[in-house]
């Protein structure tokens, strides 16, 4: 039963880990972290990422133009850029590390130690890189909304709003962070506790009562003679 639940969890934290990986790549990856649509065009809407923003028209022409620097960007688009390539990276590091440690593989096969080692460390690995994921995402999104219902900025003026790429990124947070635990989780010993040995390893002869004491001059009792003894 131990053995089937340890496996089960595995498969699905590295399951969880591969697709909250693959998204949090996307989600860096992609314009789609805010949308914008003209009141004044609206066959053209804007999308704003980490690094290019784009315009789709409504012939389906798409045209994409990098930030032109760094540090003009908002500070949460900097930071979130700074964060999401670390997550990209221990997402990897995390994978690579927990597939090492999987009870499947025959890598460490004879170093059982070393395997849930190896698995701890992946799984840790895998929900740093979901709370370096979440961080940013959530940051960006919560700048929107109060630019969004910013009561200075006057009602003409378009608003930018999420983007598919933001729940996404929440999506692939929560799966990163889930199987980083299930496989964390996974390593948890399920030895039952063995009884002390006896404290006395030598011949039958050490469990034997001490010997009784001898007459003077070396003159034992026999139990024929006890009644001449009386």
């Amino acid at each position: 039963m131990a053995g089937g639940w340890r496996a089960k969890a595995q498969g699905g934290g590295m399951l969880l880990a591969l697709l909250g990986w693959i998204s949090s790549c996307v989600t860096t990856f992609v314009p789609l972290w805010k949308n914008l649509n003209l009141d004044l065009n609206e066959l053209e809407v804007w999308n704003m990422g980490l690094w290019q923003v784009c315009i789709t028209q409504e012939e389906g022409v798409v045209e994409c133009q990098a930030h032109g620097s760094f540090l003009a960007l908002p500070p949460e688009l900097r930071i979130s850029r700074l964060l999401m390539c670390l997550s990209n990276g221990l997402g990897l590091l995390g994978c690579l590390l927990a597939a090492l440690g999987l009870e499947g593989w025959r890598t460490c096969e004879d170093k059982p130690g070393r395997k849930r080692r190896l698995l701890l460390g992946g799984g840790v690995s895998l929900g740093m890189a979901g709370i370096t994921t979440l961080v940013p995402v959530s940051w960006v999104a919560y700048n929107t909304v109060l630019d969004f219902w910013d009561e200075t900025v006057p009602d003409i003026v378009p608003r930018w709003e999420f983007g598919e790429a933001t729940f996404l990124g929440w999506f692939a947070g929560a799966f990163l962070a889930a199987g980083g635990l299930l496989l964390a989780c996974s390593t948890r010993s399920t030895k039952t506790a063995t009884p002390p040995a006896p404290a006395c390893h030598q011949p039958p002869a050490c469990h034997q009562g001490p010997a009784a004491p001898g007459l003077p001059g070396d003159h034992h009792l026999h139990p024929r003679n006890a009644d001449l003894v009386i």
